[in-house]
């Protein structure tokens, strides 16, 4: 497993408090949940195909949490567990939380609990013990964490051993259009580079997890004007590195930006807007050693004949 004292691959200079300023208004997200709910439905899709009936859930970066109720839906008799940085978007959700009418008679009867539970929190720190969630769901929040390693080796410890890790996030290809028509105003990074799936993949085998899975979808968004494209683009989150430029940007700038944009105007006559979406899942295996590193040895008794 990744020793969280190591040293971390940093996928980006992300500033996070940046990042909980820009997600500080739930309203300000709320145009580009549309893109957030597709994938949410993708991993569903994908979710159905495991076979797991677990006790406790976590969504590591629910936001104002719609996936919540997607959760409770399938595992009616499981605590569901939402954490997000920003208490203006646990606040969303403790609003939005749907009531289970199952919850009271399942509290009575099963020994563990049941319904959602919110905790403010950095879902690279969770505030959970050792083998404690089941199943951990993050839907497009790994990519604001500078440093995934160490979420994944996090993610991994909270788990139970067989728990199942399942997670989306944006890959290199993402906003591509936008990088282009931004190269042409200056130098200075406009987005995330977001991380390549087969390094996620590294990453997770680095931390710790078995059989890690990834796969890769191109979802184009397209546009009638410039101003929605960057209106969803900011109400996906904007630019949160540390490296990005602190000024104005002049009119003449912009206006060559804009002007790039429009020069990718596809066919049809809309602008195109790419998603690389990256899907990933894998499970924590057994320990092959104890904690003082002993080899730890299993048999299987023999099956009757």
């Amino acid at each position: 497993m990744a020793n969280p004292q190591s040293p971390s691959k940093m996928s980006a200079p992300i500033d996070q408090a940046r990042v909980r300023t820009l997600f500080a208004d739930p309203a300000r997200m709320a145009p580009a949940d549309f893109l957030r709910r597709e994938i949410a439905a993708r991993m569903h899709e994908r979710l159905q195909l495991v076979k797991v009936a677990p006790a406790r859930v976590l969504d590591a970066g629910c936001g104002t949490g719609p996936d919540l109720g997607l959760l409770q839906k399938d595992y009616p008799a499981a605590q569901i567990v939402g954490i997000d940085s920003n208490i203006g978007m646990i606040a969303a959700a403790r609003t939005s939380a749907p009531a289970s009418s199952l919850k009271s008679v399942l509290n009575r009867l099963m020994p563990s609990r049941t319904g959602i539970d919110l905790l403010c929190g950095d879902f690279g720190a969770l505030p959970l013990g050792p083998n404690s969630v089941d199943l951990v769901w993050s839907n497009l929040a790994l990519l604001w964490h500078p440093q995934p390693d160490r979420v994944f080796a996090e993610w991994r410890r909270v788990l139970r051993v067989d728990g199942l890790l399942m997670f989306s996030s944006f890959g290199p290809d993402t906003l591509r259009e936008l990088r282009a028509a931004f190269a042409s105003m200056d130098e200075t990074p406009h987005a995330l580079p977001f991380v390549d799936m087969h390094d996620f993949g590294d990453q997770l085998v680095e931390a710790g997890f078995s059989t890690p899975v990834m796969d890769m979808e191109v979802i184009t968004v397209t546009y009638d004007t410039a101003e929605a494209l960057l209106a969803d683009v900011r109400a996906l989150g904007g630019n949160p590195l540390a490296t990005r430029a602190r000024g104005l940007v002049g009119r003449a700038a912009w206006q060559r930006m804009l002007a790039a944009l429009e020069r990718q105007r596809r066919p049809d006559g809309k602008l195109g807007l790419t998603f690389e979406v990256i899907y990933g899942h894998a499970f924590r295996p057994a320990p092959r050693k104890t904690a003082a590193g002993e080899a730890i040895i299993r048999f299987e008794p023999p099956r009757p004949r």
